[in-house]
């Protein structure tokens, strides 16, 4: 092979309502190493392919609310399976974006753990959470839990894979569906890992993954009105108070996660509860 060919860089596709697309816009941004050399196109999202997240989310988010807890596990726990057999290639992409072998391989082993992790709890954050209240009357009172809904979620950028699988799975296993904008300076395993959740019996639309520049999106993220909750990780006082101000428009749940060891904080059920409303249930005893 001649030594000055030019190798073809991969483009890599958004991740909206199980398919795998280019930005509407047709933008994109060239994702270079230490040495500016190309490694991949990365698409540039825009409010139009947030808005169509919003819509594949929404969509899917009834029905998987509705299934079983021992299926979500199941489909949590195949996608641990499936990120397991893809091992290497994550690892060789952490590298590719300037992570350290050995601290690459420790990432994506801890992620793989995280979502076996998660696949356990999806049938027993619900007994730790809710109650049965003492009231003084003639009924009985329960407090359980129910998914937010839709959850919109700027995932950390120093943690691009550890933190993306913790943020997704405390929320998917709870029940909501999930738009999410990846890592800015190092994208690549987010969208490999829309590839993992492609393979696996995830729903289309309860996981969309876009890639882009925070600078454009955060407001799009804050302010739809279908989203029901934003979680934000990382960012600074201006970014979490354009949040807070834009959200209060439709009440939206704000979740800020800053300064959070993913390797460690993040395996909390704590994190479900997080995308997750209380509902009190009054029933009367006797006639």
């Amino acid at each position: 092979m001649s030594a000055d060919r030019i190798a073809v860089a991969k483009t890599y596709k958004i991740y909206i309502g199980g398919k795998f697309l280019r930005s509407e816009s047709g933008r994109y941004f060239t994702l270079k190493d230490k040495k500016n050399n190309v490694i991949a196109n990365i698409c540039r999202s825009s409010r139009k392919d947030f808005r169509n997240s919003v819509v594949a989310a929404r969509g899917a988010q009834l029905s998987w609310a509705g299934a079983s807890a021992y299926l979500h596990g199941q489909i949590l726990y195949r996608i641990a399976e499936i990120l397991e057999g893809r091992r290497e290639q994550f690892v060789a992409e952490l590298v590719l974006q300037g992570i350290a072998l050995r601290t690459a391989e420790k990432e994506v082993n801890q992620s793989i753990d995280r979502l076996i992790y998660y696949a356990g709890w999806s049938d027993k954050y619900q007994q730790v959470f809710s109650a049965v209240n003492p009231v003084s009357s003639s009924h009985f009172n329960f407090s359980v839990l129910e998914p937010t809904g839709v959850v919109a979620i700027i995932s950390p950028d120093d943690s691009n894979l550890l933190g993306l699988v913790s943020n997704i799975a405390a929320a998917i296993v709870g029940g909501n569906a999930c738009i999410v904008l990846a890592s800015e300076t190092k994208p690549l395993c987010a969208v490999s890992f829309a590839e993992v959740l492609h393979a696996s019996d995830v729903p289309d639309g309860v996981v969309n993954i876009l890639t882009g520049f925070r600078s454009e999106l955060t407001e799009f993220f804050a302010s739809h009105m279908d989203v029901n909750a934003i979680i934000y990780c990382d960012g600074g006082k201006a970014a979490a108070k354009t949040i807070q101000v834009l959200a209060a428009d439709n009440i939206k749940r704000v979740i800020a996660r800053n300064r959070v060891d993913w390797s460690g904080d993040a395996a909390s059920p704590y994190l479900i509860r997080d995308t997750q409303e209380v509902k009190t249930t009054w029933h009367p005893i006797g006639t």
